[in-house]
């Protein structure tokens, strides 16, 4: 896939290919009934909907800041890609080199967490070791999320792994509320789909833009109430779209969007009941109904 640029105000956002997930379509919509959920999004036969994992590059201020990491290459078993349906893996290289900049370009990552489908292009395979993919770059990570990341209990090791780490560990700044990596563009800390979990809010030239990562992944999980069954604080999630998610669609703010099989970016009108604007992904998604 080719680099997919957005410009809005004085940054330019480019979506790079990070690889594709299926994860089952129950598990990414809770409680909420497949009758109501499927209407939204798309569905296949092994009841998996399409997650796209594709690293958002902002370019702004003569920096190249990556938002996420994709799940890499060479990363997963057999099995494992049966089981979390991964069709495609990263071609982050190819997407840069298409704008003319390499891992190498790349000053700045912000991980909104650190679970497999968002960590596991923070490394590479280079003569069978583990190397950072993006070696002069800067990783933000919440200081909660970097603990339990290096500590998994029980039910987190099975998404935290140590080759998503240790690899990078040297390059690592941890953050407690937020951190403002330039003017207007800050991660924010909200936990809710990990203790640590964060979303992206840029207030800039004028313009808003949210990334709410894993409290909504897709367009298709704006009811606040809407909430994966894989988050481990499920109401803090609900509190967390309460404060961040309705007022930034009352603002007619951006979303933009790692995961959505369609969307890049999009705005709803004040209500959040029609889409008035929105950047749409350039190839035909893989899942159907």
């Amino acid at each position: 896939m080719a680099g997919e640029q957005w410009r809005i105000g004085d940054m330019t956002f480019t979506w790079l290919n990070g690889g594709v997930t299926h994860m089952d379509g129950g598990a990414m919509f809770g409680v909420v009934p497949k009758p109501l959920w499927s209407r939204k999004y798309p569905v296949n036969e092994s009841n998996q909907i399409e997650l796209r994992t594709d690293p958002i590059l902002l370019q702004v201020e003569g920096k190249n800041i990556l938002l996420e990491t994709g799940i890499g290459n060479g990363k997963f078993s057999e099995k494992a890609r049966r089981n979390f349906g991964i069709t495609e893996e990263a071609s982050i290289e190819n997407s840069l080199s298409n704008i003319g900049l390499t891992c190498e370009d790349i000053h700045i990552v912000l991980m909104t967490h650190m679970h497999f489908d968002h960590a596991s292009g923070v490394a590479k395979w280079v003569d069978n070791q583990l190397v950072p993919t993006f070696p002069n770059a800067v990783f933000y990570v919440h200081e909660t999320e970097w603990e339990e990341l290096r500590n998994p209990n029980i039910r987190s090791r099975n998404t935290y792994f140590e080759e998503n780490w240790k690899p990078i560990e040297h390059q690592v700044k941890t953050f407690r509320d937020f951190v403002e990596v330039a003017a207007g563009i800050k991660l924010v800390h909200t936990g809710g789909h990990s203790n640590g979990h964060c979303i992206l809010v840029i207030e800039r030239a004028g313009e808003k833009i949210v990334h709410m990562a894993d409290l909504m992944p897709t367009h298709a999980h704006q009811n606040i109430l809407w909430v994966l069954a894989y988050d481990d604080y499920p109401m803090d999630s609900i509190s967390a779209k309460e404060k961040y998610l309705l007022p930034a669609i009352n603002e007619q703010a951006w979303f933009i969007f790692y995961h959505d099989y369609k969307f890049r970016a999009m705005k709803w009108d004040k209500e959040g009941k029609s889409i008035e604007d929105a950047v749409l992904r350039n190839i035909e998604p893989a899942s159907r109904n």
